[in-house]
């Protein structure tokens, strides 16, 4: 994911851009529709799609270029284009992601013979559901589904240069402190309850503050489930944890030990870290 992206809703002013993009994505996607990205398929995507979608734009930070285009008809992927010249970068990825974290479970339809953006979906966790006959192309499209990611968040606590960690017993892999939510929670409440639970540590809600988040698949009980892990800052430098009935262990791993110890959502984060200048590469 380029980290000089960001996701904004949809300008009017944005239509000259965005139809240039859609126009170049859809006819490399699909050269075996005649006339794609033109005509009436470029209408409607003016009159209709762009009025009456939930439509999302991937922006280049530094320059306002206009890269990507979602849109959504409530948890329906309605479209999700990337400009073919930003393929590769992970905004495809980011857009999707955005829409979970709006909608939580998804649907989308795919032309068959679009073999990408097949793997592409089937890789972030889509399985088929059902196929039909598109009425206007007379190709088979593919419905697929994607359950809402799961939920958690994560403390950071870097000492050194190295970031803290925990196993739970029974499991060789550590994680991030942390947890899911429970009912009514928001994110800072469900972390401050987990660091108590886990780690015997009182950091008020109010005293935790959001980083990042994660998008990765999920590891140990619910693997191949994709994951959204928040961040947070925040709460004493100076600990001295005293875990709970569930953590075996806690310990402050470099990059080296984080890859070989811990769960891929885990280096994602340190990733995240190396690239802020907070832990070394």
């Amino acid at each position: 994911m380029s980290s000089a992206t960001i996701i904004r809703p949809y300008r009017p002013e944005d239509e000259p851009a965005v139809t240039d993009l859609w126009s170049r994505a859809v006819r490399q996607a699909h050269p075996f529709i005649e006339g794609e990205g033109t005509g009436e398929r470029a209408r409607l995507l003016r009159e209709v799609y762009l009025v009456q979608a939930d439509n999302w734009v991937a922006e280049d930070e530094r320059d306002g270029k206009v890269l990507g285009l979602l849109g959504l008809l409530g948890s329906e992927v309605g479209g999700l284009f990337v400009a073919p010249e930003a393929q590769g970068r992970g905004i495809g990825t980011q857009l999707l992601e955005h829409a979970a974290a709006l909608r939580g479970a998804l649907t989308l339809e795919a032309f068959e013979r679009n073999e990408a953006a097949r793997a592409f979906y089937a890789h972030l966790g889509f399985t088929e559901r059902s196929r039909r006959t598109d009425e206007s192309t007379g190709e088979t499209l593919v419905a697929l589904d994607r359950p809402a990611p799961l939920r958690s968040v994560s403390w950071l606590h870097v000492r050194d240069g190295r970031l803290l960690s925990v196993r739970t017993r029974g499991n060789d892999t550590f994680y991030l402190p942390g947890g899911k939510y429970e009912p009514g929670e928001t994110a800072p409440e469900a972390l401050s309850r987990e660091l108590a639970e886990e780690l015997g540590l009182s950091v008020a809600p109010a005293d935790l503050a959001p980083a990042f988040t994660i998008h990765a698949t999920a590891h140990g009980v619910n693997a191949g489930r994709r994951l959204h892990m928040t961040c947070f800052t925040g709460g004493p430098q100076d600990i001295d944890p005293a875990p709970g009935r569930e953590i075996a262990e806690y310990a402050w791993f470099d990059r080296h030990e984080a890859r070989e110890r811990c769960a891929p959502a885990h280096m994602k984060v340190v990733n995240r870290l190396i690239a802020e200048g907070r832990m070394a590469a």
